[in-house]
């Protein structure tokens, strides 16, 4: 018996049409489904980058233009140099660059090497490293004035705790914020104080991912514990210790609110005097705002070109 044949109308469709041959999508549309897709992670860039634009680059251009103008009576005129060359004929202005430079030396050497040790110290302990790391980070939860304003307390010359201390150890009393030699260091331990929490946890972050077999192999080879500290943490952690220092200048280089209270901003004869507080003093005591943008550029100016040479020397060093 003769198998049947097969008609079209019961044949197999993918073997009697040939298959179908769809077009590209064009460009347009394919950016378009990208963009719906990610619609939110779209919204949010465009969230943070107008937030750059309005509250940092747009000030940052204004400050740049200012600092060649000259606002009177309404009126703004271009005066060219002549705002940097009022800002450098000031006598403030060298004790204002000298005192920041001084306060940004003893802030590395206490605010630099305070926050590692205690990281360290920290790291020791086998139990109860959430509470020391709460301790620690706690001074940073504070408002910055109720903790400086709680060393203004503790500074005092007559009931402070510090001058309590003094006496019942039977040393001389210090008169801390009074003192032109004692002022700057005193801004700095309070400064030190209520910023150091957060280096802190970053570098007992950077420790607790170092191996520990570098660790047993230089007890192996007889290092104590200055040494493992020496040849084992300091070049593990180079990394970090490098770009937090590069931080701690960059903040410390505009420190301005520890001295404003503590102090008044200038300081017994003018010790505690810093940049950014001539800043302020020229743009809401004088009124001479281009005469504070135009220290404000060379801040950012001096700012700006040691970033610059600091990465280019991070990275022949990687090299």
């Amino acid at each position: 018996m003769a198998a049947p044949s097969l008609t079209p109308s019961t044949a197999d469709p993918a073997r009697s049409s040939p298959p179908r041959r769809t077009a590209p999508a064009p460009p347009g549309g394919r950016i378009a489904k990208s963009l719906r897709r990610n619609l939110t992670a779209h919204g949010f860039l465009i969230g943070a980058v107008g937030c750059f634009a309005v509250f940092s680059w747009y000030p940052m251009i204004r400050e740049f233009l200012l600092a060649f103008q000259k606002t009177k009576d309404g009126r703004v005129t271009w005066v060219g140099l002549h705002n940097l060359t009022t800002v450098y004929h000031d006598p403030a202005f060298w004790q204002a660059w000298r005192n920041t430079l001084l306060f940004t030396v003893l802030a590395l050497l206490l605010g630099f090497a305070v926050p590692f040790v205690a990281a360290i110290v920290i790291n020791e302990f086998r139990h109860g490293q959430g509470y020391l790391r709460l301790l620690v980070y706690l001074p940073v939860m504070l408002p910055p004035v109720a903790s400086v304003l709680l060393f203004k307390y503790l500074y005092d010359p007559g009931y402070g705790l510090f001058n309590e201390v003094f006496r019942f150890l039977h040393l001389p009393e210090q008169q801390w914020l009074q003192d032109s030699d004692l002022s700057m260091l005193s801004v700095v331990i309070a400064s030190t104080w209520m910023n150091m929490g957060g280096a802190a946890l970053i570098y007992l972050a950077a420790l607790q991912g170092i191996p520990g077999e570098l660790y047993e192999a230089a007890e192996l080879d007889g290092a104590g514990l200055f040494r493992k500290i020496w040849h084992v943490t300091i070049p593990q952690t180079r990394l970090i210790l490098s770009l937090m220092m590069l931080m701690q200048i960059i903040a410390t280089m505009q420190v301005f609110v520890e001295p404003f209270l503590l102090t008044g901003g200038a300081g017994p004869e003018g010790s505690t005097t810093t940049v950014v507080y001539l800043i302020y003093q020229y743009a809401f005591n004088f009124n001479n705002y281009g005469a504070a943008a135009a220290l404000g550029l060379l801040l950012l100016v001096l700012l700006a070109g040691f970033s610059a040479v600091y990465v280019k020397l991070s990275r022949n060093d990687d090299e």
